[in-house]
């Protein structure tokens, strides 16, 4: 009889820890990963005109899967697919009063390193991408950015959309 009062007392108590260690491993934050804007700040280059910004966004990722590294060359990411970029930034420009998308000889789009290298956990964190934000082929000096992440697992952000931007050209 005392073994089975050890193992009866026992069993609850391991119940309960391992219920309290999974509890600790959930997500905080959705597995879609979710952005914010904080800022678009211009570059300084020295000529007095405004061809680069900083675009900084605060990022939620409840699995961590952000981010690529060169080795990633999976057919999902590779250098021909739609998502060997995983941050997509598109440029506007306020052509009388009205925004249209500009198509740069060479895209915005950024590949984001790795931001965990425990995954699965819920991260959080701001991102800094510089990026070009002046048309040299465009006399417009009104400028805005649209951007989204897409995660390892195929997952879209929200896409955001800065505030205008008025530039030096």
């Amino acid at each position: 009889m005392r073994g089975k009062k050890k193992v009866s007392i026992w069993l609850p108590a391991v119940v309960i820890a391992l219920f309290a260690v999974s509890c600790g491993n959930k997500e905080k934050f959705s597995t879609t990963p979710h952005i914010e804007f904080v800022a678009l700040e211009k570059v300084s280059d020295g000529t007095g005109l405004d061809s680069q910004a900083d675009l900084i966004i605060r990022f939620q990722d409840g699995d961590g899967d952000i981010g690529l590294d060169e080795t990633d060359k999976d057919p999902a990411f590779a250098k021909d697919s739609p998502y060997y970029y995983n941050f997509f930034i598109n440029l506007y420009e306020k052509q009388n009063g009205e925004w249209v998308k500009i198509e740069p000889p060479t895209p915005l789009h950024a590949r984001i390193p790795h931001l965990s290298s425990s995954v699965p956990e819920s991260i959080e964190g701001k991102l800094t991408i510089r990026t070009f934000i002046n048309n040299p082929y465009s006399a417009h000096d009104t400028v805005r950015l649209s951007c989204y992440i897409v995660d390892r697992a195929l997952h879209h952000s929200d896409t955001i959309v800065t505030p205008e931007l008025k530039i030096r050209k």
